[in-house]
């Protein structure tokens, strides 16, 4: 794969009732060093989004606005962003990062010399307290049957902070920089994924292409969690369930037993009502 050195950068974002933040995402990604294009893929927001994309799009030739009628997903409007630029780096940014203005531009530089890189940053909160979805292991479902929440936990990887980029198995997909050719060469997002798990999936197929996925360390962005999802408890907490039992089913169902299958199943819808409840707690 010849990966370019430096070049322009496409950044995609999909917005869903992310008045809250979006405003702030656009201003910083217009500011951002190598940023030649920006493609904001609405899904069906009702609460002032598209008023404010609009705004941009009519004072910057960069920012072009797709407005899908329905919520088709995460995963189908990530694919539509791309597919509508062109720039050879494509950076996908959830509306609730807030970028430096040099954050895509040092992760391009640090992807430089290394085969098909698939980055992601040191995510933050407004607390300052580091995201673990940042750095993350591939799931093991019948490992985390044996060993209940201990094995859920432990999907997650202890920072290195003496290393600038740390290799991991998954990167968050709030934030992820990777050249157009890895992208089209593992075919984008799996769009059989709703929301969540799609970035499991891609991290796991780009690796399997030969990619090198890593978090820059020293690389930090501020992400405002849950902006769009705490309107929306149930809709958000069925499809990650139906996430994750699609990402067993895709991965790692055919080397598990009918048992294991039927547990892992169980497990993952009987946890569903929990994680509904919790959310729709939060959202108050």
């Amino acid at each position: 794969m010849d990966i370019p050195s430096g070049g322009d950068i496409a950044a995609v974002v999909v917005s869903h009732c992310s008045a809250e933040t979006i405003d702030d995402c656009l201003q910083r990604l217009r500011g951002s060093d190598g940023v030649a294009e920006i493609r904001v893929v609405d899904n069906a927001s009702d609460d002032g989004t598209v008023d404010i994309v609009q705004r941009h799009a009519a004072s910057d030739p960069r920012v072009r606005f797709i407005a899908n009628p329905d919520n088709p997903g995460f995963a189908v409007a990530c694919n539509q962003g791309a597919a509508d630029s062109e720039a050879p780096w494509l950076a996908f940014v959830n509306p609730d990062c807030l970028l430096e203005a040099d954050a895509l531009a040092r992760l391009r530089a640090l992807a430089d010399g290394l085969p098909a890189p698939l980055l992601g940053a040191d995510l933050v909160d407004e607390a300052g307290v580091r995201d673990a979805a940042a750095r993350r292991r591939d799931p093991d479902f019948a490992s985390m049957l044996r060993a209940g929440r201990r094995a859920r936990q432990s999907t997650a990887i202890a920072i290195d902070d003496s290393i600038e980029l740390q290799p991991v198995e998954a990167i968050s997909g709030a934030l992820m920089l990777m050249p157009r050719l890895l992208f089209e060469r593992v075919e984008g997002f799996d769009e059989a994924y709703r929301l969540h798990a799609e970035d499991l999936d891609l991290c796991r197929r780009a690796r399997a292409a030969g990619a090198s996925v890593a978090v820059a360390n020293r690389v930090r962005v501020l992400h405002v969690r849950g902006v769009s999802s705490r309107s929306r408890p149930l809709f958000v907490e069925w499809h990650k369930h139906r996430g994750l039992w699609r990402y067993f089913g895709k991965f790692e169902a055919s080397r598990r037993s009918l048992p294991t299958r039927a547990l892992v199943f169980a497990a993952i819808w009987t946890r569903f009502p929990v994680a509904l409840l919790r959310a729709c707690w939060r959202s108050r």
